[in-house]
């Protein structure tokens, strides 16, 4: 009898806890769920405000009580007036685009493209905050394509560049209709690059076949593990000659001013050097350029944010280290410095 009630314990304890398991997956599947309707949101924020606040932060602190009433009267005054104007302030609409080498950053870009179509006019203008050394040829295609939608739609289009645009991320702003550069940005890499290693020999050293079976002349030129050829190099380079040839075309086409063929060697300008190619209109910060406008246009910022699932966000953040660590072992071997 004992054992009996020990036994029926023992059952109801494992049903509590099969139970809560149960509760707990039924949860997190329902929160998915929602998480698929729900989709992205677009967040846009009025830039005038930050500029607004920094601007009053420091006068609270450096000026004494009359001189402050005497600016805030004046600015109310200021204020007012402009409310009686007729009309509205034209819209700057700022986009921020951080591309990695997959352009990942496109997905977010054609929401905010699509989002901002819908209102912009030719009045107003588009502001892409630009930082991107490259990556893909198929996926900065496609990135510049949003931006081309810009310019297709006769809306103002500026690209300011801080730090770098380089290849794919010159190609992205080469459609911008004025490009702003920081004196020491990075430009150019109007290039096209390829490269993988092949262990045949290795393989051949230790008895190892690898077999390649392709239906199709050029379906594969060079592999990592079989025996390349000099047909397929050949074959191989042609494609990368074609892809550079497309990629010079499309730079010329946006930015007819460039001498193309002195510029398209794949070689990099700092941003004085890159204003003397025509690679850049100007030489100026974004922080600069946005508060000159904020003097005298409504800017807002546009972000689009799309909800993850746990497995993405992990994902993500793993991706993120990895291109940490890369990105700093690759700037140390080959990047110019100020130190050694």
């Amino acid at each position: 009898m004992e054992f009996l009630v020990e036994y029926a314990g023992f059952l109801a304890r494992t049903a509590t806890v099969l139970a809560a398991i149960l509760i707990v997956l039924v949860a997190i599947a329902v929160m998915r769920q929602r998480e698929r309707r729900a989709g992205g949101h677009l967040e846009v924020h009025k830039l005038n405000d930050f500029y607004k606040s920094l601007r009053d932060r420091l006068q609270d602190g450096v000026l004494d009580k009359e001189q402050l009433k005497a600016l805030r009267k004046q600015e109310a005054k200021a204020e007012k007036a402009e409310k009686k104007a007729a009309g509205h302030k034209p819209r700057v609409y700022v986009l921020d685009f951080d591309g990695d080498i997959k352009a990942s950053a496109g997905e977010h870009l054609r929401h905010e493209v699509t989002a901002l179509l819908t209102l912009a006019t030719p009045q107003d203008e588009v502001v892409v905050r630009l930082e991107s050394g490259g990556g893909m040829v198929h996926s900065y295609g496609l990135a510049s394509s949003q931006l081309a939608r810009i310019r297709q739609a006769g809306v103002p289009l500026t690209v300011c560049v801080d730090k770098v645009a380089a290849s794919g991320g010159y190609m992205m702003a080469c459609i911008g209709e004025k490009i702003l550069a920081a004196p020491f940005a990075i430009l150019g890499s109007i290039g096209v690059v390829a490269q993988l290693p092949n262990f045949h020999r290795l393989l051949k050293k230790h008895a190892i076949d690898f077999e390649v079976l392709t239906a199709g002349e050029y379906k594969r030129t060079l592999t990592v593990f079989g025996e390349n050829t000099d047909k397929g190099r050949e074959k191989f380079q042609e494609d990368l000659d074609i892809t550079h040839e497309l990629f010079k075309n499309f730079v010329a086409r946006y930015r007819p001013q460039l001498a193309i063929d002195e510029v398209a060697t794949g070689e990099v300008w700092l941003g004085q050097a890159a204003l003397g190619m025509r690679l850049v209109d100007e030489l100026k910060t974004s922080d600069e350029y946005l508060s000159e406008r904020a003097q005298h246009v409504e800017l807002f910022q546009l972000r689009y944010h799309e909800k993850k699932s746990l497995q993405e966000r992990v994902g993500l953040a793993t991706s993120l280290v990895l291109d940490t660590v890369l990105l700093r072992w690759w700037s140390r071997l080959s990047q110019p410095r100020f130190w050694q």
